[in-house]
């Protein structure tokens, strides 16, 4: 037999078990609004509270807190849950080859509290159900972001197997805001798994906003590899660019190699994830230089 994890019994830890209690009380009460709770199946939720610590040579220190979490309601039969936080957050679940963005950080103070809390004040509910008529991993959400700007989104994820262990995943993201008006994101990955813990991946993104007569597309390439190794430990290491669509052409203006680690630290709830990252930029003027992030996670 496993032996059982010790308890502790630190402030932090009681702490960490007091949100646990919290965020799982509200889910479930907002279960009962919707019908009898069925004792086999309780209502759960998750919750990842995080601070990304930024730095280079140009924009100095930026500190965003950010936090994103989910309410699921089984009365609904898996059909509603509620999700709140930066939403942002949802494409890195599942393309985390490379994470630091230093076009966010450009005219930022160190800590923009305004826009920090903007970003975290998503709230919406969102209905998974579709997935067994389109036969695609589909969501759609309907909410509130930025404090006024009610919005809705359809999202739809689908993978395939394919030969020699290669598999690709494209995920389709459409956004439209009262305020912020139109959002579109692609991501397009093919994946060579060598082993269980070992993967060569190439991760294609391509965004169009619009807003008003601001009328933006962006794109970003990441080819990685990444090593998933015992203790939930992580490392990945590979070469990023990205830049604007004009004309129906992809302009080059950032290119560059990174490497990251991730690892639980003191806790198997708490995280710290590092970056490095060599990246120039064109349209700031910027030669390559020197880039970090420091990720602290916690996860409930």
């Amino acid at each position: 037999m496993e032996p059982t994890p010790p308890v502790h019994n630190t402030w932090t830890d009681r702490q960490h078990r007091n949100v646990q209690t919290t965020i799982n009380r509200w889910a479930h009460n907002m279960d009962d609004w919707f019908g009898t709770p069925d004792p086999d199946h309780p209502a759960s939720a998750n919750l990842r509270i995080m601070t990304d610590t930024t730095w280079n040579k140009y924009d100095r220190f930026s500190v965003k807190p950010r936090v994103r979490g989910r309410l699921k309601l089984p009365v609904l039969q898996q059909r509603l849950n509620v999700v709140f936080g930066d939403d942002s957050l949802d494409s890195e679940l599942d393309h985390t080859g490379h994470i630091y963005d230093e076009t966010q950080l450009i005219n930022q103070r160190t800590f923009d509290r305004t826009r920090n809390r903007e970003s975290n004040s998503s709230l919406a509910l969102r209905w998974s159900d579709i997935t067994r008529y389109t036969g695609i991993d589909t969501d759609v959400d309907i909410g509130v972001r930025s404090g006024d700007d009610l919005y809705l989104r359809f999202r739809g994820t689908k993978d395939w197997d394919l030969n020699d262990g290669f598999s690709t995943r494209l995920e389709q993201t459409y956004r439209y805001g009262i305020k912020s008006r139109h959002h579109v994101r692609t991501n397009w990955e093919i994946r060579q798994t060598e082993t269980g813990e070992t993967f060569n991946a190439n991760n294609l993104n391509i965004e169009y906003n619009h807003k008003k007569d601001d009328e933006e597309w962006l794109w970003g390439n990441s080819l990685y590899r990444q090593h998933d190794l015992a203790g939930h430990k992580r490392l990945n290491y590979g070469v990023h660019a990205g830049g604007k669509i004009k004309n129906k052409k992809m302009k080059l203006n950032s290119y560059g190699p990174f490497a990251g680690w991730r690892q639980p630290v003191w806790r198997d709830w708490l995280f710290v994830q590092t970056e490095l990252n060599y990246l120039n930029n064109r349209e700031e003027n910027r030669r390559h230089h020197i880039g970090t992030l420091v990720r602290v996670e916690a996860l409930f």
